[in-house]
């Protein structure tokens, strides 16, 4: 029977949360037969493997599971997608849960867009279980300050009464392609850690293939991971080292700061400047919440930034 659905999941450490996600879409409202999971361990050494394998032999999905050493996620995606067989690719994470119509919906976009450029994105939000806080709320609203900048998670907000969106939301969340294109354009195996490589994609295939990213908002999907302050440090540091890299594939994109920008960061993430935010900022939120969440990542990206000179 044809195949009409590969979904690919990156994994690394994350055995409880990946097996919410794999009885999530064992639970889709679509023919199983029609439909295939990969699950790709970029480097676990949690016993994922057992639990997958203990989840296939209960399952009527096809699962497949692949290991290699820890490469990053675009890595692990280009694995799972020598072994895909579906006519469509769906990448999601392994800490997304799915809502019973997903594969339906994706499939509604692909029917009425059958070229091999078009693709769809679903919608992502944070998962009702989950106690949402001030600094989860600033990461997935990229229009929190100005009305322009904000959080680095996701952006949706900016594509409200919109039917496309650009390479910019190239989120590999919830997102789906034919994969005769991603069989012709991969992810940059360059990128071996966060930031970057899911745009670098998306960017590449626009530019090269005339790519339509058709936005689907009842493709839902929710993010059930609980993302820390803490983290926003690791995260940042990663993105302002990596943008050297992509400003040396894609100059023309101009990623890096101009100097007038930079000054504006330091300016912004200076002590005194994070210290009087923070003072300011409180614990339900508003506009110095989201200041000082934007300052802190800044000053976590320009260490990153002028790290990334010395490699």
């Amino acid at each position: 029977m044809k195949m009409d659905f590969s979904i690919i999941i990156p994994t690394y450490n994350r055995r409880e949360i990946l097996l919410k996600c794999l009885q999530t879409l064992d639970e889709l409202n679509y023919d199983k037969n029609r439909f295939e999971v990969i699950v790709v361990d970029d480097g676990s050494d949690d016993k994922t493997d057992q639990m997958v394998w203990d989840f296939a032999e209960d399952s009527d999905m096809s699962i497949e599971y692949f290991y290699q050493e820890n490469k990053g996620q675009g890595n692990a995606r280009n694995l799972g997608l020598n072994h895909a067989k579906g006519d469509v690719v769906v990448f999601i994470g392994d800490d997304i849960i799915v809502c019973p119509d997903f594969l339906k919906e994706h499939m509604r976009v692909h029917k009425n867009h059958p070229e091999e450029n078009a693709a769809c994105l679903g919608f992502i939000e944070w998962h009702p279980d989950l106690n949402i806080t001030t600094f989860m709320n600033w990461l997935t609203n990229g229009s929190s300050v100005l009305g322009k900048f904000g959080g680095h998670q996701f952006a949706f907000e900016k594509l409200q009464g919109k039917d496309e969106a650009d390479y910019n939301f190239f989120y590999t969340s919830n997102i789906s392609l034919k994969r005769s294109l991603l069989m012709r354009e991969k992810f940059d195996s360059k990128f071996n850690c966060y930031g970057w490589e899911d745009i670098e994609l998306g960017f590449r295939l626009q530019k090269k293939h005339g790519l339509r990213l058709y936005y689907n908002k009842d493709a839902v999907a929710y993010h059930l991971h609980e993302i820390l302050e803490e983290s926003l440090e690791k995260r940042m540091l990663m993105v302002g080292k990596s943008i050297h890299l992509i400003d040396a594939i894609h100059p023309e994109l101009r990623k890096s700061p101009s100097f007038w920008k930079l000054l504006t960061f330091r300016i912004l993430s200076s002590a005194p400047s994070l210290t009087t935010l923070k003072v300011m900022k409180r614990d339900d939120g508003g506009v110095f919440s989201d200041l000082f969440f934007y300052a802190l990542s800044k000053k976590y990206f320009l260490q990153g930034f002028y790290e990334g000179f010395n490699k």
